[in-house]
């Protein structure tokens, strides 16, 4: 019975050495820590996997947050360290791990840590128009165009990344160039002739490079 209230003594005491730590740590560097969850979809996972350090390294050395996978939960969880500077960080780093899930390439999604004004747009076909079967099928051949040509077109025109899976339409960029992205990809959508949406869209864009 002594032996086990030793134990029960040790346990508590190290417990609470562990919490003091915490806190030590916390009002050392006068901040508190916070957290952020990022879910994995089954389909991410193994690319996930193979990019691990491509996404870790940036997020704990420049951001200098905390990450790590949990492979229970199957999410990427993410927290402030002492050494994190800024406060909007964190955000960040959890902005670029969703980008990287939903299937932004590396190079692309680092630019959110990296840049202040960029966002992600989730839309899917059905929300612009419903369509069914050969429609639906024809539809996303039409935003994608033979090799790829039609989304590079408007990714290059309006300074976007664009990713098309299976009927979600996903855009990377600024505020405004997401919006006339999206307007050229509703166009097709909506059965408009390329060379028009292409014509309309470069229009857009020359008017938003004179203003600025």
């Amino acid at each position: 019975n002594n032996n086990n209230n030793n134990n029960n003594n040790n346990n508590a005491a190290t417990t609470s050495e562990g919490k003091d730590k915490t806190k030590e740590a916390q009002s050392a560097s006068g901040k508190k820590i916070e957290y952020r969850k990022v879910s994995v979809p089954q389909h991410r996972f193994t690319p996930l996997k193979e990019k691990w350090l491509d996404l870790y390294t940036p997020v704990t050395e420049q951001m200098k947050c905390d990450m790590r996978m949990n492979l229970k939960t199957r999410k990427v969880e993410l927290r402030t360290t002492p050494e994190t500077e800024d406060s909007s960080s964190l955000q960040k780093c959890c902005d670029f791990v969703q980008a990287f899930v939903l299937g932004f390439d590396i190079q692309d999604s680092i630019a959110l840590l990296r840049l202040d004004d960029l966002y992600i747009e989730c839309f899917e076909v059905k929300d612009v128009k419903t369509l069914k079967g050969e429609h639906l099928s024809r539809c996303i051949g039409r935003l994608a165009g033979k090799g790829g040509k039609t989304r590079f077109t408007i990714e290059n025109a309006t300074r976007t990344r664009i990713v098309i899976a299976d009927t979600h339409i996903r855009i990377l960029g600024s505020f405004q160039n997401i919006k006339v992205a999206r307007d050229a990809i509703c166009g097709l959508i909506l059965g408009s002739p390329p060379g028009k949406v292409y014509s309309r869209m470069r229009g857009i864009c020359a008017r938003m490079n004179d203003k600025f």
